[in-house]
């Protein structure tokens, strides 16, 4: 399983922002390889983690191919104040199951 992290201080949010944000996360949802998305925030710094999981690298590159991501990612200083993007391997989870999936 893949880890996607979109870890970012929040900025100035507008239509274009709004539309392409939609966009994105209905694309991502849709791809063979998608099984969950999750969101903090960091009430300390106002930080906000945005975590997508996919089964697989092919659905992560369909996912940087698509034209509104990539349109987004040339305009993401308008948006935030800072950003990181953190992309990993799960090769392990385990806990009690008593998390929703």
């Amino acid at each position: 399983m893949i880890c996607c992290q979109f870890i970012f201080k929040p900025g100035t949010y507008d239509d274009d922002f709004h539309r392409l944000d939609q966009q994105i996360d209905q694309y991502a949802r849709a791809l063979p390889g998608f099984r969950k998305v999750e969101t903090w925030t960091a009430p300390e710094t106002g930080l906000v983690n945005a975590i997508y999981y996919f089964e697989d690298e092919a659905s992560v590159a369909q996912l940087a191919r698509f034209p509104q991501h990539r349109e987004a990612k040339e305009q993401v200083y308008r948006w935030y104040e800072g950003f990181r993007i953190v992309v990993s391997e799960v090769t392990a989870t385990y806990g009690n199951d008593r998390l929703p999936d």
